[in-house]
C-alpha cells in the first residue's frame, strides 16, 4: 500500500509539474499562434519584396557553380565592378526550399523566423520580471507592427534576408541582457554575416552594453562584452568575400543611392494614412510611459537602444522596425507597474493558453485560405518577361529598377538588363547616377536622351502606367510601343527590327 501511495503521489506530482509548465507556456502559445495567423494571412505580401527574384536566381547560380560569383552575370552595365553578395547563404537556403516545396514553403520558412522572433522577444521580457499580461501587450503590438506590411516593399518580415537581421538583432539583444551565454554570439555572428549585410548592427548592440558597463565600472561585464565583440569580429571574416565583406557592407551605408531607396528615407516620407496610425499610437504610448516612469528601474541599455532607434527611425524609416522590437522591454516593465496588481498572473496564463489553442487551430485554415495568393509580386508578369525574352533577345535594354529582380528570375540574363535592386553592391556609381534622374514621374528629357545615347539604348521596359513616359518616347521621339502587358510596356527605338 505504501508503494502504491508513493507511486500515485509521484504521478500526481509529475502531472502538476506538467500542468505548471503548460501554464507558463500560455503566453508563448498565444503570441506565436496569433502572430503567425496574421503573418500567414499576409503571406502574399511576404513574397512581395521586389528583390526576391534575384535572390532565388542567385541561389540557383551559386548551387550550380558551387561558388559565389564575383562578377554579375545578368546586367550589361556592371562592367568590372565586383558583386558583393552579402546574402549568399540566404539565397542558397531559399533556392533549396523553393525548388522542393514552392512559394508556400518560402512563406512558412519566413513565418517560422517570425515565430522565433515573437517567442524570443517574449522570453526576454519575461526574464526581466514583468507579468504575463504586461509582456503580452507590447510584444503582440510590436510583432504586428514591425513587419510594416502596409508599406511594401519596406517589409522587415518578408521572404528576404532582412528577416535574418530582425531575428539575430533580437537574439543579440537578449543574450547581452542576460550575459551568461555571451560565448554563443560569435557563432551567431558567423551565420549573420553570411545571411545579410545588417550584421554590423550586432556590433552596435554589443557596443552599447559595453559602454554602459564601462560607465558603471562593471569590469566583469565590460570584459564579457569586449570578448564577445572580438569573437564576433573574427567570425565575420569566415565568408566567401573574406576581408572585403567590409567593403560590401558599407557599399550602401552613406551612399548617395540611399536618397532613392524608400527604406532609407524618413518616416514622414513613408507615412500613409490610416495605415500609419497604429504605429504612431504605439510611439506616443512609449514616449508617455518613458517620461512618466523616467526614474523607475529598467535596464538602461534597453532604454538607450529604444530611444536611439526611435530617433533613427524618424530619420530613416528602416530603423523604425528595430525600435518596435527593442522597445518591448521598457514597455513591459512600465505596463507591469500599471496593471500587475489588478490581474492574477496564473489566471491570465490560463486564459492565454485557451486563446492560444484557438489560434493554433486557426493556423492550417488560414494557410489553406491564403495559399492561392502565394506568388511573386505583380510588378511584372511572367508573360511580360517571356515576350521580352522571345522578341528582344539582343536588346540594349533600359528597365525600371523595381522590375530588375523579377527579370533576372524569369530570364536569367537571356536579355541583359540595365539595373536592379542590388544597387551599389553590384553597379558602378556612374550607372546609378545616370539612372536615378529617370525615375521621377515628370520626365527629364535631357536625362532620358543622355542615357539613351550614352548606353545605346534601343528598348525600354517600363511601368505601363507611366503615361508621361509614353508621351515622351512615342509622341516626341518617335518610338513605338511594341507591347503593352498587364503591368509593363515595351518601347522600341525607331529603325530597330
Amino acid at each position: 500500500m505504501d508503494a502504491v501511495q508513493t507511486w500515485g503521489g509521484g504521478a500526481d506530482g509529475q502531472s502538476k509539474t506538467i500542468w505548471s509548465f503548460l501554464q507558463r507556456c500560455g503566453i508563448y502559445v498565444f503570441l506565436i499562434s496569433f502572430c503567425c495567423v496574421y503573418y500567414l494571412a499576409n503571406g502574399s505580401l511576404l513574397l512581395g519584396h521586389y528583390d526576391l527574384g534575384w535572390h532565388l536566381a542567385a541561389g540557383d547560380l551559386i548551387r550550380e557553380q558551387s561558388q559565389v560569383p564575383i562578377h554579375d552575370p545578368w546586367a550589361f552595365t556592371s562592367g568590372d565592378r565586383q558583386w558583393f553578395n552579402l546574402s549568399w547563404l540566404w539565397d542558397v537556403i531559399a533556392s533549396v526550399v523553393f525548388q522542393y516545396a514552392g512559394f508556400g514553403s518560402l512563406v512558412l520558412f519566413t513565418v517560422a523566423c517570425g515565430a522565433a522572433i515573437v517567442g524570443y522577444l517574449a522570453h526576454v521580457c519575461l526574464r526581466t520580471g514583468a507579468s504575463a499580461a504586461a509582456v503580452c501587450i507590447p510584444v503582440l503590438c510590436a510583432c504586428l507592427l514591425y513587419p510594416t506590411f502596409s508599406m511594401a516593399p519596406n517589409m522587415y518580415l518578408a521572404a528576404s534576408p532582412n528577416t535574418a537581421t530582425m531575428l539575430f538583432a533580437v537574439v543579440f539583444y537578449g543574450e547581452c541582457l542576460r550575459r551568461t551565454k555571451w560565448y554563443l554570439l560569435p557563432a551567431i555572428m558567423l551565420l549573420w554575416a553570411n545571411l545579410h549585410g545588417g550584421f554590423l548592427l550586432g556590433f552596435f548592440v554589443i557596443g552599447v552594453f559595453a559602454g554602459v558597463a564601462l560607465l558603471r565600472r562593471d569590469w566583469t561585464g565590460f570584459g564579457i562584452y569586449c570578448l564577445a565583440g572580438i569573437g564576433c569580429l573574427a567570425a565575420i571574416f569566415i565568408n566567401p568575400l573574406g576581408w572585403r565583406i567590409y567593403d560590401g557592407s558599407t557599399a550602401t551605408l552613406g551612399h548617395f543611392v540611399q536618397a532613392y531607396i524608400t527604406e532609407w528615407q524618413s518616416w514622414y516620407q513613408n507615412m500613409s494614412f490610416p495605415e500609419s496610425v497604429p504605429g504612431m499610437v504605439y510611439v506616443l504610448i512609449f514616449v508617455a510611459l518613458e517620461l512618466c516612469f523616467f526614474r523607475a528601474p529598467c535596464p538602461i541599455e534597453a532604454r538607450l537602444l529604444s530611444w536611439f532607434f526611435l530617433l533613427m527611425g524618424i530619420f530613416q524609416f528602416r530603423y523604425m522596425s528595430l525600435f518596435f522590437l527593442f522597445s518591448t522591454v521598457p514597455l513591459a516593465l512600465h505596463l507591469d507597474r500599471l496593471i500587475a496588481r489588478r490581474l492574477n498572473n496564473v489566471e491570465m496564463q490560463k486564459a492565454l493558453m485557451a486563446a492560444g489553442i484557438m489560434g493554433v487551430c486557426a493556423l492550417p485554415l488560414t494557410y489553406l485560405h491564403a495559399r492561392p495568393g502565394y506568388t511573386l509580386p505583380y510588378m511584372l508578369s511572367e508573360q511580360d518577361a517571356r515576350y521580352l525574352q522571345s522578341h528582344f533577345p539582343r536588346a540594349r535594354l533600359l528597365n525600371h529598377w523595381n522590375a530588375g529582380g523579377l527579370l533576372i528570375y524569369y530570364t536569367r540574363g537571356a536579355v541583359p538588363l540595365f539595373i536592379d535592386g542590388r544597387a551599389a553592391t553590384a553597379y558602378p556609381d556612374s550607372v546609378l547616377r545616370d539612372y536615378f534622374p529617370l525615375v521621377h514621374w515628370e520626365i527629364d528629357e535631357a536625362a532620358w536622351d543622355g542615357v539613351i545615347a550614352k548606353y545605346r539604348i534601343d528598348t525600354v521596359f517600363w511601368v505601363k502606367a507611366h503615361e508621361q513616359l509614353r508621351r515622351f518616347l512615342v509622341d516626341k521621339r518617335g518610338w513605338k510601343e511594341e507591347y503593352a502587358g498587364t503591368y509593363e510596356s515595351i518601347y522600341v527605338k525607331p529603325g530597330q527590327p
